[in-house]
């Protein structure tokens, strides 16, 4: 599995190696020793499967409060999708950064969001499905989300249209008014 190391620290591109023959192909899409053996040990607990019917779907920018939030690895195995995590540890000197990429179900890759980011993603073709890893439950008293189009972030979307949301992302927060309780800690 190669792996790629992005500008936001613990943000991660994994592109898992494909065998293919005349029947089709193989890929091992997760395994926890070579992460381990590359110093990434997170102990996955619940996987997730969302589906989007219609192109221009933006599920995000989510994520879980301390103590309760979530390390995400994420797929797209149908469709393609373009995945943004954005830096919410306040300290931290990409602190409002963001770091997009294109996962598909034909390049396979995954990208790996720790805890202290903000995710979400914009289906590109109709009939997506997303698979996730998360390393800790959802808890509703500790969910919150940031407007996907919050000026201050100034994510690149690939949208040329209004997209579709969900009401709770229609209605999100401001990145400086939305509630956040991480704290980048540096260590000498």
């Amino acid at each position: 599995m190669k792996i790629t190391y992005t500008l936001l620290d613990g943000v991660k591109v994994f592109e898992p190696q494909v065998f293919g023959d005349h029947r089709g192909w193989f890929t091992e899409t997760f395994n926890h020793s070579i992460l381990k053996e590359n110093g990434i040990d997170i102990e996955f607990i619940q996987d997730n499967h969302s589906y989007s019917a219609e192109q221009g779907t933006l599920r995000g920018l989510h994520y879980q409060l301390s103590p309760k939030a979530q390390t995400k690895l994420i797929r797209c195995t149908q469709g393609a999708i373009f995945d943004v995590a954005v830096d919410i540890r306040q300290g931290s000197p990409t602190y409002g950064e963001w770091f997009g990429v294109e996962l598909s179900a034909e390049n396979k890759k995954q990208l790996l969001v720790p805890k202290g980011f903000a995710h979400g993603f914009l289906t590109l073709t109709p009939d997506v499905e997303v698979q996730y890893k998360v390393d800790e439950l959802y808890s509703p008293q500790h969910d919150r989300s940031i407007q996907w189009n919050d000026s201050t972030l100034s994510i690149d979307w690939p949208i040329n249209s209004n997209p579709i949301l969900s009401d709770k992302d229609l209605n999100a927060p401001s990145f400086v008014d939305a509630e956040n309780n991480f704290v980048l800690v540096r260590t000498v």
